[in-house]
């Protein structure tokens, strides 16, 4: 299926239900329908052919999300670009993605203008929603005018071509950015597992406060192809996020966990009626275990967690919510470190570094293979041999599958800490300090030290009003993990550094800690 069938079959479904919903007012399926097909017209009149890339820079706005429908109408390849990423990096992807036309927020013309001169193969500009701002009228398009180009060409329905349907980027954190293609073929499995894996009882009400232009965006398909509401959030706000459950009755939400322990912290939580969840995702980074044992009473038993990455879109294992509970009803606290188990679609193995699959229960990298995974990375054959080494899709995390087949990951390679010649997964040390009443977020390093190789260390971001010395943190990680896996050094900062997606980033603690490293 193509990206824009996923809309289509919700239309069929039910043509004047809501699809869109942002800031109290709804467009109908068929409202959307009619848009994403004057959107294809006015592309296919500036000269966009299938396969051509369309980029678009927006946060979370009904608009922009119809315009990824207009794009797939047309066959062209979509193309998310992060708008809080830096000027450069969005310039870099849009070179790398060979992208020849830009949608973009009014918002952003300051950094399409920072850009612009950098890019000569992007011939058209578009502003969605309004005149294009002084520094680029004489080049970009109004809303209006763009869609006006439509009028005179015919009914647009173009299959995708060679089915690559996205063009992801991987971010620029830690070196040059990647591209992921994905294709139809991709998506659809993401979507097949995401509705057999989770509860989806009657049309269901989906609420995105993450970035469209992530995991939040590519769950919106199996939401759409049941003819279900998608609720936009244009801004982060907790308190908003919150409301609009109880007023919208929302059935289905994803948080990465960052922003669930601010839901856990919100003083309306436990005066909200939350009666409607049947599923609240969790991902994109590990979670407390103490944070989620929490989360599963104050919010209820709808929290379900999916497991994937930009390269195998979300759904490598999942936990529904009943996976979360032993057959008698109590919490399967046993579980809830685990990943979930792998999806029926997907094999995971384990691997060592020379290429050989380890037995239940050793500990190696996490592979995977199985139409979830990506073409490959755009213009980079290397980066794609490497990824695919041995027949199997190399994830860079590490971790094992236990006797009843749930995956734990327990690090990331490159985040694993060897101290005094033991292996320690940041992961551990990390579940540890958060299971501390005081903590609110943190992360584990491993810094350079004469005796020990690396020293364990950890910087934590405490709760709100709560108190907590690094000796007193220290002394509570030691008691749960002994001397070897315990924090040598704890700082503690107001806030973590984190990137526009909301992981932190642990290589800038690194240099924040070791200054002129």
């Amino acid at each position: 299926m193509r990206l824009v069938d996923y809309l289509d079959k919700g239309a069929d479904l039910g043509p004047e239900r809501p699809c869109l919903t942002t800031d109290g007012e709804s467009r109908s399926y068929a409202a959307v329908r009619e848009l994403s097909s004057r959107i294809a017209a006015a592309l296919v009149a500036r000269g966009v052919r299938p396969g051509d890339r369309v980029a678009i820079l927006s946060a979370n706005d009904p608009t922009s999300f119809t315009c990824v429908f207009g794009i797939s109408r047309a066959g062209a390849v979509w193309c998310p670009v992060n708008p809080r990423n830096e000027a450069a990096e969005n310039r870099e992807l849009l070179d790398l993605f060979g992208c020849t036309v830009l949608l973009f927020q009014p918002a952003f013309a300051p950094l399409v203008a920072a850009i612009r001169d950098d890019l000569p193969g992007l011939s058209t500009l578009v502003c969605l929603d309004a005149e294009a701002p002084d520094a680029l009228s004489s080049e970009a398009l109004s809303w209006n005018d763009f869609l006006a180009l439509g009028d005179g060409v015919g009914p647009v329905d173009e299959p995708a071509l060679d089915d690559l349907v996205m063009i992801v980027g991987t971010g620029g954190t830690t070196g040059r950015p990647k591209g992921v293609e994905l294709t139809g073929r991709n998506i659809e499995t993401m979507t097949a597992l995401t509705l057999m894996s989770y509860p989806f009882e009657g049309p269901p009400v989906y609420l995105a406060l993450a970035p469209l232009t992530h995991a939040a965006g590519v769950l919106c398909f199996p939401v759409t192809a049941l003819g279900g509401e998608v609720v936009v959030m244009r801004a982060p706000d907790v308190g908003g996020f919150l409301g609009l459950v109880e007023t919208h009755g929302v059935t289905h939400t994803f948080l990465p966990p960052t922003l669930i322990y601010m839901v856990l912290a919100h003083e309306r939580l436990d005066t909200t009626d939350l009666s409607s969840l049947q599923c609240f995702w969790y991902g994109a980074a590990p979670m407390s275990v103490a944070r989620l044992e929490e989360a599963l009473t104050r919010i209820g038993p709808v929290m379900a967690q999916l497991f994937g990455q930009t390269e195998a879109p979300m759904m490598i294992s999942t936990m529904a919510p009943r996976d979360h509970f032993r057959p008698d009803g109590s919490v399967a606290r046993e579980r809830l470190a685990s990943a979930g188990r792998p999806t029926p679609l997907v094999r995971v193995a384990i691997m060592d570094p020379d290429g050989a699959l380890l037995p239940r229960g050793a500990t190696g990298e996490i592979v995977v293979r199985g139409s979830l995974v990506m073409r490959g990375y755009h213009r980079d054959p290397a980066a794609t041999a490497a990824a695919s080494a041995h027949g199997w899709h190399h994830t860079g995390d590490v971790g094992y599958l236990d006797a009843d087949d749930y995956l734990f990951i327990v690090d990331r390679a490159k985040d694993m800490v060897i101290t005094g010649g033991f292996n320690v997964y940041s992961t551990e040390v990390e579940q540890a300090l958060m299971a501390h009443p005081a903590v609110q977020d943190c992360a584990v390093v491993g810094l350079p030290d004469e005796k020990w190789g690396e020293r364990v260390t950890a910087v934590v971001q405490l709760r709100p009003g709560s108190e907590a010395s690094p000796d007193d943190l220290r002394a509570f990680a030691r008691e749960r993990l002994g001397g070897v896996k315990a924090p040598k050094q704890v700082e503690v900062w107001p806030d973590l550094p984190r990137s526009k997606v909301g992981k932190v980033l642990k290589t800038e603690i690194k240099g924040r800690l070791l200054p002129g490293a």
